[in-house]
């Protein structure tokens, strides 16, 4: 799926601040200072949470309608919309570290000649596995 609406449950923090859970998402908790902080980070904490969801393959549930959410004395409902297509798409594409060993005669002369490693070695995979460039999808 590509959108998602899910309630999430805004307490107010004993100091300050809003603690946000998702009643169908256990596990699914973040938390602001203000309620635009708030607001901003529940949308980042469900995007992440469902897309971690997606990769192992995990059952997402349908969302409970908001008026059926029971929420403490004090807290509040909020919908909270996600679409994903973004998300996936900034996953796929975010950099991963990799560790390699070379013989330090390469190395040397690999810096000799200012080859950029990282760029290197992903064209030399792209090329092994016949992989085109990877085109962004349009949102």
């Amino acid at each position: 799926m590509d959108k998602y609406i899910f309630s999430a449950v805004f307490e107010p923090g004993n100091i300050k601040g809003y603690v946000i859970t998702f009643p169908d998402l256990p596990g699914c908790i973040t938390e602001g200072d203000t309620l635009e902080d708030a607001l901003a980070m529940a949308k980042d904490a469900l995007e992440l949470h469902l897309y971690g969801m997606e990769e192992d393959g995990n059952f997402i549930p349908q969302p409970t309608p908001p008026e059926k959410i029971h929420a403490p004395e004090g807290s509040f409902v909020v919908p909270v919309e996600v679409y994903m297509p973004p998300v996936r798409d900034e996953m796929a594409n975010k950099a991963v570290k990799k560790t390699l060993t070379l013989p330090k005669w390469l190395n040397d002369a690999a810096e000799k000649a200012e080859i950029n490693f990282s760029q290197l070695l992903q064209q030399a995979l792209k090329e092994r596995l016949g992989i085109n460039e990877r085109k962004k999808k349009a949102l």
